[in-house]
């Protein structure tokens, strides 16, 4: 049996119609259990979706119209995720343990495997990660795909900047950016800023 996720919601569908996979205007999923929940941070609300088994989707929410009501579960892996985000914005989690899974090219799966290793209050530029991927032709192609980064803080793509050391662009708006950098900052290094 396979399901597909679209908008939140759990649908059964047929074999054949994998092919439409490949329409852009779609985002497929194959999980077997879809959940999700949301926390409210000290950078607003975030949305945690996943499986029983890894995290899917961390994002922010902006607009109380993406709340979604209904009925959303929570798997023992969504709470443990909740529960090591509350370490981290408590500055008691300097690393998370929770599985990730993201779908999304080799050459994306690579970059997504870098950032990880980002360590926490620290922070390098789209060119080091280009160059940590072995080619610094990729860069453009890289912070392409930080910014395609569907699972926010866990995988660090704030932790990424500009090759002079200025914020550049973050999917959750530069004023988030600054704050998780210097709050990681503040904790590794005992200052508050960074920028």
């Amino acid at each position: 049996m396979h399901y597909i996720a679209v908008d939140e919601k759990i649908i059964n569908f047929h074999p054949l119609i994998k092919e439409l996979q490949n329409l852009k205007s779609l985002a497929f999923s194959y999980m077997d259990n879809l959940y999700y929940t949301y926390y409210q941070s000290p950078v607003g609300m975030l949305k945690i979706g996943g499986t029983d088994s890894y995290i899917a989707e961390l994002t922010f929410v902006d607009n109380p119209d993406q709340v979604i009501h209904g009925e959303p579960g929570i798997s023992d892996v969504i709470h443990q995720c909740t529960e090591e985000l509350i370490e981290f914005f408590n500055g008691k989690r300097r690393h998370f343990t929770i599985p990730v899974h993201q779908e999304g090219t080799e050459f994306q799966q690579r970059v997504w495997a870098e950032l990880v290793h980002i360590g926490f209050g620290k922070t390098i530029s789209y060119m080091d990660l280009a160059k940590k991927l072995g080619d610094p032709k990729v860069i453009r192609a890289a912070a392409s795909t930080n910014g395609k980064n569907k699972i926010a803080i866990i995988v660090p793509c704030h932790r990424v900047i500009g090759t002079d050391k200025s914020l550049t662009g973050y999917s959750g708006g530069l004023w988030r950016k600054k704050w998780l950098l210097q709050h990681e900052f503040r904790i590794a290094h005992g200052v508050q800023t960074l920028f």
